[in-house]
């Protein structure tokens, strides 16, 4: 196994098995000796996270717990200000050291929205970013003129020897989960159950969290 080690952020309001499923096709197709799971304190770019954060985090150290590759990272709960994710891949480089692999996990609607991301182009400097498309999708059929200049310059199949820079595409395992229609069901009152781990499941019934109407995504 290689030293390199993948970041996945979000809100995870709730965190479902689309996002775990991702996180561990992904450390499998490039070989990562980690997963760092990162949960959004404040969010800049989307509305204020449904689920408080301790219930946001209880939930996703719950949902990694015995995956010896995951691991849970708090440094955006631990600094001031926004969750900017170029601020968490600096860190990241500081702790890491300037020649270890990152690689920053990305669905392709994330990755098409990168250009409203705070100085979106420096995370190049400090990551790679793999994107995670489901089969036969061509994300770059959607992208905006500024991010398909980039995707032309930096996509390829391969990762030179180099510890950021590269934009890769890789196929997962089609899950159509979102943490919204997660959130939209329970206010319904329907089923979520296979839709998030078991303990997850009974976690938000335990807590009672998104029984109330939930505003945007």
């Amino acid at each position: 196994m290689s030293q390199a080690v993948g970041i996945l952020g979000g809100t995870f309001d709730p965190i479902h098995t689309g996002h775990l499923r991702l996180a561990e096709e992904l450390a499998e197709a490039l070989d990562l000796e980690e997963v760092r799971f990162i949960p959004a304190a404040r969010p800049p770019h989307r509305a204020e996270p449904h689920g408080e954060g301790q219930h946001r985090i209880a939930m996703v150290e719950q949902a990694i717990a015995g995956n010896p590759r995951f691991r849970l990272d708090l440094r955006e709960f631990e600094r001031a200000g926004p969750s900017y994710m170029v601020d968490t891949l600096s860190s990241l480089r500081r702790e890491l050291g300037p020649d270890r692999p990152l690689y920053l996990l990305l669905g392709t609607d994330a990755f098409l929205g990168l250009p409203r991301w705070h100085r979106w182009q420096a995370l190049f400097e400090l990551a790679h970013l793999c994107v995670a498309r489901r089969p036969g999708a061509a994300p770059e059929s959607g992208m905006p003129p500024d991010l398909l200049a980039v995707w032309q310059q930096r996509h390829h199949s391969t990762v030179a020897n180099s510890p950021a820079g590269t934009i890769l595409l890789r196929d997962i395992t089609a899950l159509d989960i979102s943490a919204s229609d997660i959130r939209h069901r329970l206010h319904r009152g329907h089923s979520i159950r296979y839709l998030v781990p078991d303990g997850i499941y009974h976690y938000i019934h335990t807590h009672h969290l998104y029984a109330k109407e939930p505003h945007g995504t």
